[in-house]
Order: structure tokens, then sequence, then C-alpha cells
């Protein structure tokens, strides 16, 4: 994919019909629909693991086996298991390239 024409995002508008699109490419590529609100995709590459081995890893930077790990024992509840469940899924389908335009500095 290729997310160059993304770069000019600057509204919260803009940003979120980006986050409706990477809702909808993960959903086409996934046995499962999109069951999460879009700015989960947001936190992913805000929030940090605040527990565990990964303790104070961005969600987004969490190793695939350790996704897996939880998709086998059972995911947290709440935001942060539906953050961890949605990381598992664009790893586990090798879209992480989704979230390279969320990570860049708005202000650039």
């Amino acid at each position: 994919m290729d997310f160059n024409c993304l770069k000019s995002l600057s509204s919260p508008q803009q940003l979120r019909r980006f986050c409706l699109a990477g809702c909808a490419t993960i959903s086409a590529m996934t046995s499962h629909p999109a069951a999460f609100a879009p700015e989960l995709l947001l936190v992913l590459v805000q929030q940090r693991m605040p527990f565990g081995k990964y303790q104070g890893r961005l969600l987004a930077d969490l190793p695939l086996a350790y996704l897996t790990w939880f998709a086998r024992q059972g995911w947290p509840p709440g935001q942060l298991g539906q953050c961890l469940a949605l990381a598992y899924e664009i790893k586990h389908n090798g879209l992480s390239e989704v979230l390279a335009p969320l990570r860049k500095d708005p202000a650039e």
C-alpha cells in the first residue's frame, strides 16, 4: 500500500476518514468484520502496554508471539483488550503498514 498521499492529513475529520478506510481494509483482509472503533487505530500508536513482559512498549509494537498468547489465553477486559485484539489482527494479517501514517506527528 502507498500512503504517501496521506502526508497532508491535518484535520481530525481527515484522520477519521483514514481510520475508517483502515477499518475497511482490515475487515476485508481478515475473517472478522470490523468490530472496533476507528479511533482504536490511534490508540495503538499512542498507548503503552501497562503491565507484563513488554510494559512500556507501544501497543502497535508488541510482538506477534505475545499477542498470539493473549489470543489463546483471553484478552484483558475493556479498551486494552480491544486494542490488543486489533493489534493481533493487524499483525497476523500483515497489515502493520496501515498504522505507519498514524505514527507521524501531525505538526510535521
